[in-house]
């Protein structure tokens, strides 16, 4: 799939529990999808002190979130500014990843929670691929949102326009048990399963135990598609601040996951994908 300037994929990275590796298959991702011709951003809707991303971006001179003032009109070289680099390896152009990375005594931010505020500071930036970092339990968010009458993070996230949602969960007994009640209630609340993909993340080395292999097989009839993301020793012991010494099949999962990316939206919208349409603006809300 080639990306005009116009077009904007939205790749919300989900999961049922902490512990699931959302965000190592974020940045995953978003080296991928640079790798195949898009200019990409991660946003990194977590709070800075439970957020992986500060370290992985340390030392840069990027001015984060905290630099973009919420109450006024922001320019594209505002917001490309406020972006840290990841850079890339060899002939893979690096990407970009709005965080707030200052120091950990900072007072904290105070985020948007609504997922088109997220959509329109990246159409200002104007970045071809987003992939969004959510720290919301989805299981929880759908089920608490019903119960209140009211849209969730969830359905926020999955009904943005061009937008192929990415479940994460841990390779485990448990991890398959959140993942398969979160796929329940996706369906029951009458989510885009079909363009939805599922990421199983391995905790360790070797087979993977049985009671994963057959929750993947069930979920491949839910899903869009089931990838598995193997065992990587580097991620355990360094996170990935360095993406250099990654294991040769844990590339080629990432690469296999951001095909089945674009084969998901090329499924649901046609390829080339259309261009994005412009977000309406929101009204700002001064805090309470």
């Amino acid at each position: 799939m080639g990306f005009s300037s116009g077009i904007r994929l939205v790749t919300p990275v989900m999961a049922a529990t902490g512990g699931s590796g959302r965000s190592t298959v974020a940045d995953l991702l978003a080296e991928r999808m640079a790798a195949a011709g898009a200019d990409t951003v991660v946003l990194d809707t977590a709070p800075r002190l439970s957020s992986p991303w500060p370290s992985w971006t340390v030392g840069q001179e990027a001015g984060g979130l905290a630099a973009l003032p919420p109450d006024r009109p922001l320019t594209r070289s505002q917001v490309r500014r406020g972006a840290a680099v990841r850079p890339g390896t060899g002939s893979t152009p690096g990407w970009q990843v709005l965080t707030d990375g200052r120091d950990w005594h900072s007072p904290p931010l105070v985020l948007p929670h609504a997922p088109a505020a997220w959509l329109q500071l990246a159409a200002i930036g104007g970045w071809q691929c987003v992939v969004a970092d959510t720290p919301h339990p989805v299981s929880h968010d759908i089920l608490d949102s019903r119960c209140a009458g009211r849209i969730g993070r969830t359905r926020s996230w999955c009904e943005l326009p061009y937008a192929v949602p990415v479940l994460c969960a841990s390779a485990t007994a448990g991890g398959v048990q959140a993942l398969q009640q979160a796929v329940m209630a996706l369906h029951a609340d009458g989510m885009p399963l079909q363009r939805t993909l599922v990421v199983l993340t391995a905790q360790t080395d070797g087979r993977l135990p049985a009671v994963v292999r057959a929750g993947a097989t069930m979920l491949s009839a839910r899903a869009a598609a089931v990838v598995h993301l193997p065992y990587d020793p580097h991620i355990r012991a360094h996170g990935l601040r360095t993406v250099s010494r990654l294991r040769s099949r844990t590339r080629h999962a990432a690469g296999l996951l951001s095909q089945e990316v674009l084969a998901a939206a090329g499924a649901s919208w046609g390829t080339p994908l259309p261009d994005a349409p412009r977000p309406t603006p929101l009204a700002v809300v001064s805090p309470s």
